[in-house]
């Protein structure tokens, strides 16, 4: 973690500047995922930072579309944009509906047990592959070399990165990562917290677990400092060769607005 830190400002560009997609790769209704999202989740002042108001959703039929959709999509002739963009609402979307199937409860991992855990439940079929959400982040997302991926895909829980209430989109795709990282990073509950007296950085444990992802940008502090805000940034890039990095407690617990 506490990779000597270069400038980083090249390798950010370079690994969020993905080519432009097609036209015609959102097999999903984006529009009507978009209204979704801003009708039934809301941000809020506590951990979670976007809460998603899953009994509401139950009775949407507009949200049982957009769920057809994902399971309907062919995703072939994707370009790596379409590709990214996709799986990414496509685990949002069906995380969210797993929990929407089995409402209420407590958490996610409720639904798995500890010899069958909630992440290797198959939860669509798409283009004749079975899939679940470790599925689609380990064999999917993860192997086409995208950290950011990490601040952009939400497990339904209170320490996961707040939910993006916006869709992603192929044709702007960088921004919309580089949005959620850095909502991400500045809530100092559940993002990074710098303590410069102390000299310790409090991370966020899914950098932890995820960490050999971000090592083709030059490590965790490298591949996010460009998107923290310019003292802290040059803060890191000076001082965390001699800080010690601690990572915060996750808080499994539904994000769900009660």
């Amino acid at each position: 973690m506490a990779t000597s830190l270069v400038a980083g400002l090249a390798l950010t560009s370079l690994f969020l500047s993905p080519p432009a997609a097609s036209a015609g790769e959102n097999p999903i209704d984006l529009d009507l995922y978009g209204k979704l999202l801003e009708e039934h989740t809301r941000v809020v002042d506590d951990l979670a930072a976007t809460r998603v108001d899953y009994r509401s959703l139950r009775k949407s039929t507009d949200w049982k579309r957009v769920v057809d959709q994902v399971h309907a999509a062919k995703t072939s002739r994707f370009s790596r944009d379409g590709k990214l963009a996709f799986w990414i609402n496509a685990y949002n979307i069906l995380a969210i509906d797993l929990i929407v199937r089995h409402y209420p409860i407590d958490g996610i991992k409720e639904l798995g047990s500890f010899f069958s855990p909630v992440w290797d439940l198959e939860v669509a079929t798409i283009a004749g592959r079975e899939v679940s959400l470790g599925g689609i982040e380990h064999d999917i997302l993860r192997k086409m070399d995208e950290p950011f991926i990490h601040g952009a895909i939400v497990c339904a829980s209170a320490s996961c990165p707040p939910l993006a209430r916006t869709p992603f989109r192929p044709d702007h795709l960088r921004e919309d990562l580089a949005a959620a990282m850095r909502n991400w990073l500045r809530h100092r509950q559940k993002g990074i917290a710098l303590d410069k007296v102390a000299k310790v950085i409090h991370l966020s444990k899914v950098f932890d677990w995820f960490e050999e992802d971000f090592e083709s940008r030059g490590g965790v502090l490298e591949a996010i400092a460009d998107l923290l805000p310019p003292e802290d940034a040059a803060w890191i890039r000076q001082e965390a060769g001699n800080a010690s990095i601690r990572y915060f407690d996750y808080d499994w617990s539904l994000n769900d607005l009660r």
